[in-house]
Parts: structure tokens; sequence; C-alpha cells
């Protein structure tokens, strides 16, 4: 079962950290991106940046309209997740109280089932296997 990890970011938490918390919460991550890919289980993590640099497209009357800034405005925004591969909803919940971030008061990782996932190479599928593409009728190629 896919689930994703999702970690939230409060600026002010994040802020009354001690700088020797701040570093302690980063290198655990690096030390469970180490136990989660021994075991099999991460599909893939992703961290993002500050929402002050990011952008939101909207399209009106057929033209794109960008805005700086993020979507909305917000005390948490979303700071990265991991994509991980595990047996049970329950792993997944033992997977979240590994992430440091867990530990911080304030903080908290959103577990949440994934239904779909497509990936960038053609013809795999949501399960990693190749799929069978059927060439159009018509001539050979």
């Amino acid at each position: 079962m896919k689930f994703l990890l999702i970690m939230h970011v409060n600026p002010r938490i994040w802020e009354a950290l001690t700088e020797e918390e701040r570093e302690e919460v980063m290198s655990g991550h690096g030390e469970f991106i180490e136990t989660i890919r021994a075991s099999g289980e991460l599909l893939g993590t992703t961290a993002l940046a500050d929402p002050g640099s990011s952008a939101v497209v909207r399209v009106r009357d057929g033209a794109p309209v960008v805005t700086d800034g993020p979507y909305l405005e917000a005390k948490e925004y979303l700071g990265g997740y991991y994509l991980v591969d595990c047996a049970s909803r329950e792993r997944a919940l033992e997977l979240a109280a590994m992430i440091p971030d867990a530990r911080v008061d304030g903080l908290g990782i959103e577990v949440r089932p994934v239904v779909f996932t497509a990936g960038g190479e053609a013809g795999e599928s949501e399960a990693g296997e190749e799929e069978t593409v059927k060439e159009p009728a018509g001539e050979p190629s």
C-alpha cells in the first residue's frame, strides 16, 4: 500500500527552535531516509522551498495569469513529503512517528493513502509494472 507522509511547516514553531534542535530535525531526516531505503519502503521524498518563492498560475479567459507568492495565506505550509510503499496503514503510522518533525511540539505528520500515481516513464503503471503498449491498428511499425 502506498502512503504519502506529509510534513507541514509552521515558521513560527520552526523559528522558535534552537539551532541545535533544528539541526537535530534535519539530520534525523537523513537517518530516516537510510532506514526506509534499507527496508525497501521508500519510493521517493521531496523537500519544498518556502512558499514565498512560489507562483500560482490560473487561466482566465484562455490566458494564463501568474501571481507570485503562496496559493493562500496560511500559518502552515507544505514543507515536503515521503512517498512510501508499506504493508499496512499501521506500518505507515509507525513510519510517520519516526520522522523527526513528529517529535516537535506543534508539528505533525499527515498520513494519507495514495489512490493513484503515474510515473514519468511511458509504459509504467502505478504499481511500477510494465504495461503492454498496443500499437494502433493500421500499418505495422
